[in-house]
């Protein structure tokens, strides 16, 4: 069996002078604040840039008492980076200054670029050339610039760049929606996130959200990494570098709009960029252990959650309350997130019982009742250490009790929860009122407190996903690279061509996937049968490049089981074929052993963002009503191809379902990982392969019926 290589480390490309550059060259300054080139201006007076300002635009000889200069050659030096407040038209001869006068980086702001037609992609094209020529790196165009917090360098412009309530924080944001990306920061601030850094990428004509993402998780400053993305060019690289914030323990926190039919033609058209699979996304997600975001709450729970610096080392949570009700739904919630509420140890239980008034609940959930506010809290707060101390839990969700003793009880609880190893989070479920202090207080030292119990359990479901990612990761890099069999030549056609499902499985045989017995026989052949080439049942298809979907066309006859039906089934399917394409190609007639088991489907597809990928779900009549399908990412390993299967729903039938007997789940996995490796080894050629039946059966599997699609091209992700 193969596994898939690690990915190499995704290359970095130092960009520090972008984010605290020792100099800024405001090109199109204004002395108009409300203009682009004034705010940028006013953006880095305003908010102490420590670094050289530079105003450069001939029609001034000085903007806000500081001396303007008419173009990039006459600016004095440290200059890194030229701030560009153009309009289009004028941007590339911009960056060509740059270049002569040895200035390596430029920030874009102006839109009108590939985001609105053909004319802004010649322009666009024309930028990224001049860049090439000057050997100046570029973030933008169509941007809203980078925000560095923590160095009090504001490069850019926006409403939301100017607040005064965005505070530094470990989180860094890049964000291929600047004005959506720097709200979401500033709504994190406003619950207490803090931001380092934040990046609007724009129309990444040079860098891109990767180049971002790669540099800020290998920063000390950053503890998370959030990625807005719209879409992206290299799915694979966005997988390694998922997998190197698991080696450094830092979470990427992605969040990918774009994600319906209607949503996804909007991000087309706002960012002129090309969007794979949502799906597909989400498998990348999974495969490096990305943490994946779906809205602003969600963001912002998860990270305070991360920013505990802690991870469980299992999924076992302990749940406190001082309301059944409030047990009952937490406990809900921990099981719909896959998440375990253990019995207590026995020493746990009995210290509880003698800690709790009589009729408290000592198991998980413990409800330590409304007599828990008793004595300051006393009692409840014993509670809390006596679960978290408690060897048979990872991490702890409890709530947070209220009134005037309540500030006084955090205090005590304070010293405890920071020494812990264990993640804790504390839950209201109402407005904060009179417990604002107590919450304030303790997100102040580290304790995150989440309204809502569902929002509260999905951060803890968040950290304890990362977490077994992590061991997943590490334990694929101590498996040795085995393969089921070596990489097969084929002798394939030239050109794009569909192959006839005959031709297709015998490419499928090459690289050990059993199919169905079966002749390929002319027309004639079969009208001179004295005795049938395989044994009865049997089916008749038409062999045809060109009726690719013969069940569509109704060339296809099943249950065959007499020699006169064979002809005669032979000759509807011929006429068949010919009635649906009239010019069609016909091989033959294919006569094939009638298979029977579990249908399912086995799919490859060489995808532009994500190079050869793979997908596996249950067949037949499930496949349309059920949609139940999981992908991965070619070549597959063993426990990626049983992780596949696992994750569909109708996983079970395969179990032995209802008194069935179990299947073949090895085998299944063989065959998933074979056809990996066909398209992995022959991504240049190979466009499609879509095995569907395979028959699943007690012991073994067959392919039934299989097509494979070639593409001239030898250029595609994934290659090897």
């Amino acid at each position: 069996m193969t596994r898939p290589e690690r990915q190499d480390p995704p290359a970095r490309v130092d960009l520090s002078r972008f984010l605290n550059p020792r100099g800024v060259a405001v090109v199109g300054v204004s002395a108009d604040p409300t203009r682009i080139g004034g705010q940028a201006l006013k953006l880095l007076v305003d908010f102490g840039y420590q670094g050289r300002i530079y105003p450069v635009n001939p029609k001034y000889p000085e903007v806000g008492g500081l001396p303007c200069y008419p173009d990039l050659g006459a600016v004095p030096r440290p200059c890194d980076l030229a701030l560009i407040a153009l309009s289009a038209s004028q941007v590339a001869g911009a960056i060509e200054q740059a270049g002569r006068a040895g200035i390596p980086f430029a920030l874009v702001l102006a839109g009108g670029f590939s985001e609105v037609g053909d004319k802004g992609k010649r322009l666009q094209a024309e930028l990224v050339e001049a860049a090439r020529k000057a050997n100046v790196r570029m973030v933008g165009p169509n941007c809203l610039g980078i925000l560095n917090l923590k160095d009090n360098a504001r490069i850019g412009f926006g409403g939301t760049a100017h607040l005064k309530t965005l505070k530094p924080g470990p989180m860094a944001m890049v964000t291929q929606s600047g004005g959506f990306g720097f709200g979401v920061m500033a709504t994190a601030a406003y619950f207490g996130v803090g931001c380092n850094y934040a990046i609007s990428s724009g129309n990444e004509a040079d860098l891109t959200l990767l180049d971002w993402v790669a540099d800020l998780i290998e920063r000390p400053e950053v503890g998370i990494v959030v990625a807005f993305m719209e879409g992206i060019n290299d799915g694979r690289r966005l997988i390694a570098l998922g997998e190197r914030a698991l080696e450094l323990g830092k979470p990427i926190l992605a969040w990918k709009v774009g994600n319906t039919d209607v949503g996804s033609r909007a991000a087309t058209s706002h960012s002129a960029r090309m969007t794979a699979g949502y799906e597909l996304y989400r498998a990348a997600f999974r495969r490096g252990g990305l943490v994946e975001i779906r809205d602003v709450d969600d963001l912002i729970d998860v990270a305070k959650a991360f920013l505990i610096g802690k991870l469980p080392a299992g999924n076992r949570v302990g749940v406190l309350t001082l309301s059944g009700g409030a047990g009952v739904l937490l406990a809900d919630r921990c099981i719909e997130e896959g998440l375990q509420l253990p019995d207590l140890a026995e020493a746990t239980t009995k210290k509880l019982r003698e800690t709790l008034v009589d009729f408290a609940s000592v198991g998980n959930p413990v409800d330590a009742t409304a007599h828990g506010y008793n004595d300051n809290f006393t009692a409840y707060g014993e509670a809390v250490r006596l679960v978290l101390a408690d060897p048979n839990i990872d991490q702890v969700v409890a709530r947070i009790p209220r009134g005037k003793s309540a500030r006084p009880w955090s205090e005590s609880l304070v010293g405890l929860l920071r020494s812990t190893g264990k993640p804790v989070i504390f839950n209201w479920p109402t407005a904060p009122d009179d417990n604002g202090d107590v919450l304030e207080y303790l997100e102040r030292n580290g304790v995150p407190c989440i309204l809502g119990a569902g929002r509260a359990v999905h951060a803890l479901a968040a950290l304890a996903d990362f977490a077994r990612k992590r061991d997943e990761y590490r334990e694929r890099g101590k498996r040795p690279l085995e393969r089921a069999i070596a990489r097969q030549a084929l002798d394939l056609p030239p050109g794009p061509a569909t192959l006839g499902e005959h031709r297709s499985k015998q490419l499928l045989k090459r690289y050990g996937v059993p199919v169905v017995g079966e002749a390929l026989l002319q027309p004639s052949e079969i009208e001179a049968l004295k005795a049938p080439p395989l044994a009865f049942p049997l089916v008749v298809k038409v062999e045809s490049p060109d009726v690719p979907h013969k069940t569509e066309a109704g060339a296809v006859r099943l249950d065959i089981r007499d020699l006169p039906g064979l002809k005669q089934a032979a000759r509807e399917v011929l006429a068949a074929a010919r009635a649906h394409k009239p010019d069609a190609r016909i091989d033959g007639i294919l006569v094939q052993e009638m298979a029977t088991g579990l249908e399912v489907i086995v799919g490859a597809v060489n995808d532009p963002t994500f190079g050869p990928t793979v997908a596996f779900g249950l067949g037949g009549i499930y496949t349309e009503l059920l949609k139940d399908v999981t992908h991965g990412f070619a070549p597959l390993d063993a426990a990626t191809a049983r992780g596949m299967i696992a994750g569909i729903k109708g996983a079970a039938l395969l179990h032995g379902y209802r008194g069935r007997p179990p299947l073949d789940g090895a085998a299944l996995a063989d065959a998933l990982a074979r056809v990996s490796l066909l398209i992995a080894d022959h991504a240049g050629r190979i466009a499609e392969i879509d095995v569907n039946p395979l028959f699943v059966r007690e012991k073994g599997v067959v392919a039934a019926d299989a097509l494979i699609v070639l593409k001239a091209s030898s250029t595609v992700k994934g290659e090897s």
